[in-house]
């Protein structure tokens, strides 16, 4: 096993970071509307009880992705790639997760209030 990979170690520290933001998060969401702090898209700040819900869920999606980078990071172990794929291949995990926490959280928050729109 190869514990100095560039693809374990990037991933399993992002992995980590968005679990333990995610988790921090869940325990203490932003109470008040903000544009600083917390999941903040159009239909989140559309109201108190759409923030509110978006700040939990996206919470829990974003210790979930982490989850998956860190798992995702064990092919670093066992695997060995160029360094421009390895590049690529973290900076497509890391926008990855991102963006199928905001999909599954849009996605969440479009089947809760579906009546709305």
């Amino acid at each position: 096993m190869n514990w100095h990979n560039e693809l374990f170690t990037t991933l399993v520290l992002v992995g980590f970071i968005f679990s333990l933001v995610g988790s921090l998060f869940y325990k203490n969401p932003p109470q008040d509307i903000n544009s600083l702090v917390g999941y903040r898209t159009a239909n989140a700040m559309k109201d108190q009880e759409h923030w509110d819900f978006s700040q939990v869920y996206s919470s829990k999606m974003m210790m979930y992705c982490g989850l998956g980078l860190m798992l995702l990071s064990l092919l670093g172990l066992f695997i060995t790639f160029e360094e421009k794929t390895t590049d690529i291949l973290i900076f497509a995990s890391i926008i990855g997760a991102a963006v199928l926490m905001i999909f599954l959280t849009e996605r969440a928050m479009k089947k809760k209030f579906k009546d709305e729109h």
